[in-house]
């Protein structure tokens, strides 16, 4: 009788919402959603022109994801070959750099959300940069985007398997997110429901 009980009182305080929830997020977590978002291709390149069979071409890769001060930064490493295709080759000039691109984290209701784009250690090809800007500027950002409630949502589908029980969300509402050392941490309330 008194599991019973207990599982009662459980069971009616998953019904009302959560109040001040934490949630930690690690640079890993958001740099695979990147990966995925973005880097996608079989080779793991974002192509800002050209692609895998084209002579001259500009492409990123291999973004790292890390934490600086109040700051989520992203290094990425990009290789253009730039000029005209004459025959099948790019005759023009090869250019390799590493960028850095940093944003602020950026609460948007259910999504996690950045801003305010700065770029570190651009080339110096017109050119290039000329491609670079508005993808680290603005389609980065964009895309390192996670609707945090979706994401859960899915993560607690399967929990009838593991658990025994099937919780749910029923709401989410993101109020502020801070870089506190290695996480990106979450300020939200959450209402979930358990079946």
């Amino acid at each position: 009788m008194h599991r019973a009980l207990s599982l009662c009182i459980f069971l009616l305080t998953a019904l009302v919402p959560a109040q001040a929830t934490e949630v930690g997020i690690s640079a890993q977590a958001l740099e695979r959603t990147l990966t995925t978002q973005l880097f996608n291709t079989s080779d793991g390149r974002y192509y800002l022109r050209g692609d895998a069979k084209s002579a001259c071409f500009v492409y990123a890769e291999k973004p790292h994801v890390t934490f600086a001060e109040d700051r989520v930064v992203v290094h990425i490493h990009t290789r253009a070959k730039l000029g005209t295709s004459v025959y099948g080759n790019c005759v023009g000039v090869s250019i390799t750099r590493d960028v850095d691109v940093s944003v602020l984290p950026d609460a948007q209701g259910e999504t996690i959300g950045f801003r305010d784009a700065r770029i570190d250690h651009l080339s110096n090809s017109r050119e290039l940069n000329f491609l670079l800007v508005p993808f680290l500027s603005h389609q980065l950002p964009q895309q390192m985007k996670v609707n945090a409630a979706d994401l859960m949502r899915q993560l607690l589908s399967r929990s009838a398997e593991t658990t025994g029980y099937a919780f749910s969300l029923t709401s989410l509402k993101i109020h502020s997110m801070l870089v506190q050392g290695t996480l990106l941490v979450l300020d939200v309330d959450a209402g979930m429901r358990v079946n």
